[in-house]
């Protein structure tokens, strides 16, 4: 990390409520009682909301508040020589970390994570955890997962009390259970669907209580979050053959209200993911787009006690947003707002989708005065994301809920460069690996964990993206030279996200995609020199970038997670270099007569043809599809 600013201040001086504050900050922020420094001074004011105010004189910094959230983001503000008054409507900003899917932080780097997160004015984090804490008498759950343990938990809840950070458990208590119910002998029989649970069976409450139980124990806070969404085959497996069709609003309800007890009964207050009640009142199960109303007579089951959870990470107009609210408004519940930084299917926080979303969210909301909101981070896929590079993200959004304009980058930038101390520049820049291209009058995006775990010989996704644009694999690998050459400067940079990994990542994409450009050229005109060259030197060098990507890969997954989860995207890296190996054999083959043809290449001539797109037609420098062979 760069150097930052010594934090001054005096016991004497500040108030005591603020003393762990400073003290944890101070772990990274060094703190000095003398000297040279930052030197704060500390004043508490009465004001609605959240409100920050930094007034900067000759030799100090005063920081006016009205809560520790407030009182940490003026440190912040102090530290990147901010100054003026903020204020968020918003009583709860909190986000919610997905240590599910494959990835789970270590308890250091949380604690990293939350230093950072208290100075950007964030005051809630989730840890959605659907299998990943251990529970007692279940050795299955969460086996070889990298399961927090109680204690775990326990010191994470302490350190983030000190950031005026509530902590609070973000769990399934229904679906989203597969990486348990795989265990068939320890949860057959609790088990419905491939990844819902059982309702009414004695055992799934049993089992339910204990994960209610951990989260009561392990957390102060009062609340849980206990999941339930996207339960779309909710009775239509064990159950409807054990006790035939019940409609999947009585078994949603049920099965909330038995949950709901046992949550009252170990005194917390649950909240659930909101868009099962609009999915079960259409048989589309649509969330977003269904007008209709939902059942009287299911609105009236819902239990008054529980918080709706709207999620929405997609939606890029303010429109959409408020008449979600409203929905839910209309069904008696003041929603939770849940929005993304875009991290999932990702291989770098993606600022471009975050923004377009985020921006009108949040336009929403204030105008709508909801209250809460809070920002997903998920990892579905293999959670492959760089997550530290979703720092920047998390700094962005929290600048707009406290005001900050969405355009003013200057702003955003010295809070990210002093709190986190990176460039907010660089990593948007290096967000453009997620690219958007143009062809004709039309955009379409490139995802680059398709195109780099696409089969080097089958090209199954390179031949989509050839159908929609022929020039495709020229425009990317010039998007990518392009970022490489901004992106180098910065490549000993990993203070919030790791920029040697993400250009080791580029490198690959530009190598391998080159290499499926000429492979397909080659093959095509019978061009067999160009088809050694590929084999003997090629497919080697695009091997040797792959084998660097994997070591970046797993440096800073262990830099930031436990290893458990890193087996998943090294068995995909192994898969590439041996499909590689593969390649350069077949070719080989080829060239020595062993076969007749490659046919993996003959399937996509002749696919491509047989949409009336010719190989290559649209570029000057291809041969034509003459080499395409009949049969």
């Amino acid at each position: 990390m760069s150097q930052v600013s010594k934090l001054v201040w005096r016991r004497d001086e500040a108030p005591e409520e603020l003393f762990d504050l400073l003290d944890t900050l101070g772990e990274e922020y060094p703190v000095v009682d003398g000297g040279r420094g930052l030197k704060l001074k500390f004043r508490r004011i009465e004001a609605e909301g959240t409100v920050s105010r930094v007034i900067r004189s000759t030799g100090e910094v005063l920081v006016e508040y009205n809560s520790v959230a407030a009182a940490a983001r003026g440190v912040g503000s102090a530290l990147a020589k901010l100054e003026g008054e903020e204020t968020t409507p918003f009583k709860m900003l909190g986000i919610m970390l997905d240590v599910s899917r494959n990835m789970v932080m270590k308890v250091d780097h949380l604690k990293l994570w939350f230093r950072r997160l208290s100075l950007s004015g964030y005051n809630l984090v989730m840890l959605y955890t659907e299998d990943t804490y251990q529970l007692p008498g279940e050795p299955f759950f969460g086996y070889m997962r990298g399961a927090y343990s109680i204690d775990e938990i326990k010191e994470l809840d302490a350190y983030a009390k000190k950031l005026g950070i509530e902590l609070v458990g973000c769990i399934q208590t229904l679906g989203h259970l597969e990486q348990i119910i795989r265990w068939h002998g320890a949860y057959g029989k609790i088990s419905d669907t491939a990844k819902v649970l059982m309702v009414d069976e004695p055992k799934t409450y049993e089992l339910v209580e204990k994960m209610v139980a951990f989260w009561s124990e392990a957390l102060d806070s009062r609340r849980i979050h206990i999941g339930m969404d996207e339960t779309h085959d909710l009775g239509r497996g064990k159950f409807l053959d054990y006790n035939g069709f019940e409609a999947p609003f009585e078994l949603f309800n049920r099965h909330l209200g038995q949950v709901n007890e046992i949550c009252r009964k170990h005194g917390l207050a649950p909240l659930i993911w909101s868009d099962m009640y609009f999915r079960l009142s259409n048989p589309e199960q649509n969330y977003y787009d269904f007008t209709g109303p939902i059942p009287e007579t299911e609105q009236k089951k819902i239990p008054r006690n529980v918080q709706l959870v709207y999620w929405d990470y997609y939606h890029e107009d303010a429109e959409s947003y408020e008449k979600m609210i409203r929905r839910h408004r209309d069904i008696g519940f003041e929603p939770v707002m849940g929005s993304g930084i875009w991290t999932w299917t990702r291989m770098w926080y993606d600022h471009e989708k975050t923004r377009s979303t985020v921006i009108p969210c949040i336009e929403a909301c204030r105008k709508m005065k909801v209250q809460e909101l809070f920002f997903t981070m998920w990892g579905d896929d293999g959670a492959y994301c760089n997550y530290d590079s979703a720092l920047a993200g998390l700094v962005y959004s929290a600048d707009l809920a406290f005001g900050v304009k969405p355009d003013d980058t200057k702003t955003t930038a010295a809070r990210f460069a002093a709190t986190c101390g990176s460039s907010f520049q660089a990593n948007i820049t290096a967000g453009g690996i997620q690219a958007t291209l143009t062809a004709g009058d039309k955009k379409y995006t490139v995802t680059p964990s398709m195109m780099l775990w696409d089969d080097p010989l089958m090209g199954i996704y390179f031949d989509e993206c050839l159908r929609h644009d022929p020039e495709f694999d020229l425009k990317i690998t010039d998007h990518y030279d392009e970022m490489l050459r901004k992106l180098l400067p910065h490549q000993d940079d990993k203070a919030a996200g790791d920029f040697e990994h993400i250009i080791n990542a580029l490198d690959l994409l530009i190598q391998k995609t080159e290499m499926r450009s000429a492979l397909i050229d080659a093959y095509a005109n019978d061009d067999r020199i160009a088809l050694r060259q590929i084999a003997v030197s090629v497919i080697p060098s695009v091997i040797a970038a792959a084998q660097e990507f994997d070591a970046s890969f797993r440096t800073q997954w262990l830099d930031c997670a436990k290893p458990f989860g890193l087996e998943t995207i090294q068995i995909r890296n192994a898969g590439l270099i041996a499909r590689l190996d593969e390649t350069a054999l077949r070719i080989r083959e080829y060239l020595d007569g062993v076969v007749a043809e490659i046919d993996e290449l003959e399937a996509q001539a002749r696919r491509l043809l047989g949409n009336g797109h010719p190989l290559r037609e649209a570029r000057d420098d291809y041969g034509g599809p003459d080499r395409v062979r009949s049969g």
